[in-house]
C-alpha cells in the first residue's frame, strides 16, 4: 500500500476515534448539568419550603406567645380577684364569728333572765292562791263581816309587797278607787298592766266604767264584777 494513504488512514483513523471521545464526554457533561439544575430546582424548592415553614413558625410563636401573655394577665387578674375574695370573706368570717359570740352571749344572759321570770312567776302564781285561800277561809270564818288577815311577807327576792294597804272591803270585795295595783294582782288575780290601767284611769262612778273606758276586757270584768266595788 502506497505510505501516503496508510498515512491518511491513520489521521482518519484517529480523528474519528478523537471526535467520538469528546462528543460522549459532553453528552456526560450535558447530563451532569441536567443532573445539577435538577437537584439546584429541588434545593430551591426545599428552601422555599424551609422558609415557609420558618415562616409559619415565627406567625405561631408570635400567636402562642399572645395567648401565653393573655393567660398570665387572667391569672394574674384570677388570682388578685381571689386574694381580695380571700380577705373579704376573712373579714366577713370574723365578723360573723364575733356576732355568734354576741348572740351566744345574749342567749345565756336571756335564758337566766327567763329561768328568773319563771321562778318569780311561780312565786307569785303561789302567792295569790295562798293569799286567796286565806281570804276564803277567813272570810268563811267571819262569816263576811272582818276583813281577812294579813298574810305573811312574802320570800325575800320575789318582787312581791311585804304587806298590803288594807283596801279590802269586809267579804273580801275591793274598792278599785282605793287598793293599789300590787293588791289588784294579789287579791284579784289581774295581771300587772291590766292593775295598772284600772290605777291610772281612777276614779270610777261605777263598775261598769271599767269596760265603758276600756280599762279591762269585758271577759275579765265578768271575772271580777263580783269581787270589786267603787263606793268611797
Amino acid at each position: 500500500m502506497n505510505p501516503v494513504w496508510m498515512a491518511a488512514v491513520i489521521i482518519a483513523g484517529t480523528l474519528t476515534m478523537a471526535g467520538c471521545v469528546s462528543d460522549r464526554k459532553y453528552q456526560e457533561a450535558l447530563a451532569e448539568t441536567e443532573s445539577a439544575k435538577t437537584e439546584l430546582a429541588t434545593t430551591r424548592a426545599q428552601k422555599s419550603a424551609l422558609e415557609q415553614q420558618v415562616k409559619t413558625l415565627k406567625d405561631l410563636n408570635v400567636k402562642f406567645g399572645n395567648e401565653a401573655q393573655a393567660a398570665r394577665d387572667e391569672l394574674d387578674r384570677i388570682q388578685y380577684g381571689r386574694d381580695k375574695e380571700r380577705g373579704s370573706t376573712e373579714s366577713r368570717t370574723k365578723e360573723l364569728e364575733e356576732r355568734v359570740k354576741q348572740l351566744a352571749a345574749q342567749n345565756r344572759s336571756l335564758r337566766l333572765e327567763y329561768e328568773d321570770t319563771k321562778r318569780h312567776n311561780e312565786t307569785l302564781k303561789s302567792l295569790v292562791a295562798r293569799y286567796q285561800k286565806e281570804l276564803k277561809d277567813q272570810s268563811r270564818s267571819a262569816g263576811g263581816s272582818l276583813a281577812p288577815s294579813m298574810p305573811p311577807p312574802p320570800p325575800a327576792g320575789s318582787g312581791m309587797p311585804p304587806s298590803l294597804s288594807g283596801t279590802a272591803a269586809a267579804g273580801g270585795i275591793m274598792n278599785v278607787n282605793r287598793a293599789s295595783s300590787s293588791e289588784m294582782v294579789l287579791l284579784l288575780g289581774l295581771p300587772k298592766d291590766v292593775a295598772d290601767r284600772i290605777v291610772s284611769n281612777r276614779p270610777y262612778k261605777v263598775k261598769g266604767e271599767l269596760v265603758a273606758k276600756n280599762v279591762v276586757p269585758k271577759e275579765t270584768f265578768d271575772m271580777i264584777k263580783d269581787r270589786i266595788s267603787v263606793s268611797p
